[in-house]
């Protein structure tokens, strides 16, 4: 249980609305339930779909931080997919216009092996299978359940790794628009990082331990550099880094 656990601190911070809020609050209490019921079969499914989550929202920054690279990586689609997929405004909506399957495929833009992306993807044929009526119990103990969340929190770790450089970029380029007092959307640091840096980017609290990691001196040269040392050290003081890895 504990290691499933874990997973939440690579799951957003906060989320566009109270729907999405929801459904996450859910598949936890799903989670929990079952796998304290003993009825481990119906919580590997919740599981399965806490970690389909997470590979979204991995998706939803890789698709912020490299829309070219993306709209590459799309190459073989129907065009109506093409566009589609550029225009979801959720990362729940990708699986309106993927199998889950081919999500995958977009992890390959953060230097993932075609055998690392098998592995990632490994998980849904075996939801598949219990999700159909085939007469067999997978997980008919607690043993076999934490073997397999073990299996995919290695993955989700794994992924984790590659998306470093993804948040990064996506903290670099929040602090560079972010940092004129004049053109930014709140005046409070605090509630400029809240709304367009964790909000916007389903930030969880491991991304938040890398992007307090970033070195803001390498912006020195940039205009308004006082006022993005501002926003870095109220995101250390937010959420310091040895808490959030404490958590971790």
């Amino acid at each position: 249980m504990d290691e499933a656990l874990e997973l939440g601190i690579y799951l957003p911070q906060s989320f566009a609305n109270r729907n999405e809020q929801a459904y996450l609050d859910f598949l936890w209490s799903a989670f929990r339930t079952n796998y304290e019921a003993e009825r481990f079969e119906f919580a590997s499914l919740a599981f399965h779909l806490l970690y389909m989550s997470f590979v979204s929202f991995s998706i939803w920054q890789i698709r912020l931080a490299m829309p070219d690279q993306f709209r590459m990586a799309m190459v073989g689609f129907r065009s109506e997919e093409e566009g589609s997929l550029m225009d979801c405004e959720s990362p729940f909506k990708f699986y309106d216009r993927l199998k889950e399957s081919q999500i995958f495929r977009f992890l390959k833009l953060i230097g993932c092996t075609n055998q690392q992306v098998g592995e990632f993807a490994k998980f849904v044929k075996r939801r598949n299978k219990i999700a159909h009526p085939t007469g067999t119990v997978f997980f008919n103990d607690r043993a076999a359940i934490d073997a397999e969340i073990a299996d995919m929190m290695k993955e989700v770790h794994n992924i984790e790794i590659h998306m470093e450089p993804v948040v990064l970029e996506l903290y670099r380029r929040f602090l560079k628009t972010s940092a004129d007092l004049e053109e930014r959307e709140y005046a409070d640091p605090a509630d400029e990082l809240a709304a367009n840096l964790i909000h916007a980017h389903y930030m969880s609290a491991a991304d938040l331990v890398t992007c307090a990691g970033f070195e803001i001196s390498a912006l020195g040269a940039e205009v308004h550099y006082d006022e993005m040392q501002a926003l870095h050290a109220k995101l250390v003081e937010l959420f310091p880094p040895e808490e959030l890895e404490d958590a971790a």
